[in-house]
């Protein structure tokens, strides 16, 4: 019995190491997609039309010039248990015209991806997961985009099907940095910018027209996110899509999905984007300006909020709801804090923000 014990302890030991191996890394923060578990809906969780900016789920945007579709947090997941991204097609169009599209979108800041080592003759394989399901079936892609930042723009897809109707799919691709028997992520301009903009952009693709069409598992110059194989998703109103637990790895192999801690997972988030939402007055933003009768007011008054991460750049500041918001003359803001100023009034007029909030998405 300690032999057999011993033998399958080994065994567990060896399969660990194998994974290790496989992905060239740490078991843990080894998943570059922030949200990639889709547990942080700072902006809405209901059904919300896709319009180009980020609208539902944190680090997560969706683009689209035709038809149309919403998104949404649903609890259908593969595993029984967590959250998933839905989308509906609300808008159907038949014929995807060239210069047309629609995808999902997720972009990882460069200076989060050096150890990708592209732009070296290092540079390593990476595998993309991620769980999968829709009433459409048929060819689908996925693309990575390689910023220029002081190099080159390359982009790389590859497809994926969708087997089976209605039923979760576990999809996995390995990006060569030589797909296609190409030398561009191993060259020089191949490089990811070593900063705080645009490393990556990770899509994927509901309709693509033939303008942005690319050869399948290659990198190529130039914004083609899709094969002409390319599904038209939007082509029923009937259409859904779900997708779970993203993940982006470097190695030729995909490991376990990587779980975090929920409020690990918010303050990646709140890196990029910030809500506060006040439950009364005594935890708001809040401000007055002092009046005396006789002589004269002062003019503004301010109060600064320090925010719970050092945000990714200066976020734009947003005042949505509060008692007297017309009042506030200025939101200035650091990556750190934000400052509000109550305008000239000549009265003790208060400024309560008890909704507001900091953007600094890439």
């Amino acid at each position: 019995m300690s032999l057999a014990r011993d033998i399958a302890d080994l065994g567990s030991v060896t399969s660990r190491l194998d994974i290790v191996g496989a992905s060239s890394g740490p078991l843990s923060n080894r998943n570059v997609v922030i949200n990639g578990g889709l547990q942080c809906w700072q902006r809405a969780t209901s059904a919300t039309a896709a319009a180009n900016v980020y609208n539902t789920v944190d680090r997560f945007k969706f683009f689209k010039n035709v038809g149309a579709f919403t998104t949404e947090r649903s609890d259908d997941h593969p595993k029984g248990a967590g959250f998933s991204l839905k989308a509906q097609c609300t808008t159907a169009d038949t014929s995807i015209a060239a210069g047309e599209y629609a995808f999902i979108d997720h972009e990882i800041e460069g200076q989060n991806l050096q150890h990708f080592q592209y732009g070296t003759s290092s540079a390593k394989d990476v595998t993309l997961s991620f769980w999968v399901k829709s009433n459409k079936t048929g060819v689908y892609t996925s693309s990575i985009y390689k910023h220029a930042g002081s190099g080159t723009g390359y982009m790389y897809r590859k497809e994926f099907t969708i087997s089976s109707a209605n039923t979760w799919e576990k999809k996995e691709i390995t990006i060569t940095p030589t797909a296609g028997s190409t030398s561009f992520i191993t060259a020089s301009a191949g490089a990811i910018p070593n900063t705080n903009a645009n490393g990556i952009g990770l899509t994927f693709n509901f309709a693509i027209g033939s303008n942005f069409h690319g050869a399948n598992d290659t990198w190529e110059t130039g914004s083609n996110y899709a094969t002409s194989n390319q599904v038209n998703w939007l082509d029923s109103t009937s259409n859904n899509f779900y997708i779970a637990e993203i993940q982006m790895e470097v190695g030729s192999q995909s490991t376990d999905f990587e779980h975090r801690p929920f409020s690990d997972e918010l303050a990646r988030c709140q890196r990029y984007f910030y809500s506060w939402t006040s439950s009364g007055l005594s935890d708001n933003l809040y401000l007055s300006t002092p009046y005396a009768s006789g002589t004269p007011p002062n003019t503004s008054a301010s109060v600064a909020y320090t925010f719970p991460v050092t945000m990714r750049g200066n976020p734009t500041m947003t005042a949505l709801t509060g008692s007297a918001v017309s009042n506030l003359n200025r939101f200035t803001s650091s990556t750190h804090n934000a400052t509000a100023q109550q305008a000239s009034t000549s009265s003790n007029a208060a400024l309560a923000l008890d909704t507001w909030t900091a953007d600094a998405e890439i």
